[in-house]
């Protein structure tokens, strides 16, 4: 085999396998950075060694066994270390003893040790979704930083600095349980929660949707589902992207610019992750990502536009205020309150969120505005709030949309219905 072959399997057995291998080898020398470092140095190996012997018949097998024995060789060094300096009246403190290579039952549950890990609240956000694409995404510093619009530097940065926090603060690596679980388990779902939002409606940059991040995030939720298939929040968060997901093919143009829930092809809307979608629905609780979830699958139930259950979703928003407060939110409901009930009964429930400091910037916020008033028949205040909302977005495509919105308005065109879901 070439060498070029082995690096292009190498690099594909890694990037499925990886994940699993550096949770092994964390549970050994309890260090996410010397894990990672133990996790390239097999991959060199393999480089080394595979256009000579081959690629074994179970790769990941070889790679998660070197690995391994790497990282028993290690401790038990230290171990020799720290005896050798104890003879002197010296001790190495917290070294762990060697530990025998986990058997095959063991390595999902290193899996939710690493999740858990590298999610820790004792990390900021932009670091905790870092260190998880990193990690348990298999995905590398230059694909992260083009994925948020950043610098490799950056990206490094942050990585580095999430491994050092989290040896600086002894972070155990374990599944916490009771109240901490549950706080830390929030941690985790908001990670890949903020991983598919990214995915599905970019921050900035050019394009509305990068679908390979919403991947990631998606096989991230179906991941944890199966590692913590009695959570029921867990479920909820799958089935809401597994719904989100199922959409994206429809949500832009040939050209890339957005297509409105209302004009958007269902034929395009991917059944099967509908289909999933709803068995994980199934499965879940009644927490907020279930009742979100909840709200996608009555989207998702309506065959046309015009079958859209607008009443249960206004329902539903008013069940995940109540649950997760926040301006946002009732901003959604404010849209669902349109539909069901008609544009003059949700604009009061705009209009009152119009000086929330968190909504200053949202360029959400004039964009809907702007839709009731079109559907009120008040087209100048309509363009000045779509000219307003394309101020604030950082996104190229939602800005183009919102500014031919206020065109169209300039020349007398119909409305449009409401915008980007």
């Amino acid at each position: 085999m070439t060498e070029e072959r082995t690096a292009q399997a190498v690099e594909a057995v890694f990037r499925i396998e990886s994940a699993r291998i550096i949770a092994v080898v964390t549970r050994i020398v309890r260090d996410v950075g010397i894990a990672e470092e133990i996790a390239q140095d097999a991959v060199v190996a393999a480089l080394e060694q595979w256009p000579g012997s081959g690629v074994p018949d179970k790769p990941g097998a070889w790679l998660t066994a070197t690995a391994k024995h790497r990282a028993v060789d290690l401790v038990r060094r230290k171990e020799t270390y720290a005896r050798k300096l104890a003879e002197v009246g010296r001790t190495l403190e917290d070294v762990p003893p060697p530990a025998e290579p986990a058997a095959p039952d063991d390595i999902d549950d290193d899996l939710l040790r690493l999740v858990f890990t590298a999610c820790h609240p004792v990390l900021r956000t932009d670091a905790r979704i870092a260190l998880t694409l990193r990690l348990m995404g298999g995905l590398t510093t230059q694909e992260i930083a083009r994925a948020f619009l950043t610098s490799e530097p950056a990206v490094a940065q942050r990585i580095v600095r999430a491994k050092r926090a989290l040896a600086r603060s002894g972070v155990p690596f374990e599944v916490p349980y009771g109240a901490d679980r549950e706080e830390r388990l929030g941690s985790v779902l908001e990670v890949i929660y903020l991983i598919f939002n990214e995915g599905y409606a970019a921050t900035a940059g050019d394009d509305l949707v990068r679908p390979a991040l919403c991947e990631d995030a998606l096989r991230l939720a179906r991941l944890l589902a199966a590692l913590m298939p009695k959570e029921p929040e867990v479920h909820g968060l799958a089935a809401l992207l597994e719904f989100q997901a199922s959409r994206i093919a429809a949500r832009t143009g040939p050209d890339g610019a957005p297509v409105l829930l209302a004009d958007q092809n269902r034929t395009r809307w991917n059944r099967m992750l509908i289909r999933r979608g709803v068995e994980a629905l199934a499965r879940a609780g009644s927490g907020p990502y279930s009742v979100q979830a909840a709200i996608a699958g009555c989207h998702a139930a309506a065959v046309r536009y015009e079958d859209t259950d607008w009443a249960a979703i206004a329902t539903l928003y008013g069940r995940l205020v109540t649950l997760l407060p926040s301006p946002v939110v009732e901003l959604n409901r404010a849209v669902a309150v349109s539909m069901a009930e008609g544009p003059g009964a949700a604009l009061p429930l705009v209009e009152a969120l119009a000086d929330t400091p968190a909504l200053r910037s949202y360029h959400l916020l004039p964009s809907v505005r702007g839709d009731l008033l079109e559907r009120l028949g008040r087209p100048e205040e309509a363009r000045a709030e779509f000219e307003r909302a394309a101020s604030l977005t950082r996104n190229a495509q939602e800005q183009a949309l919102l500014l031919r919105r206020a065109d169209r308005l300039r020349t007398g065109e119909a409305a449009q219905g409401p915008g980007p879901e």
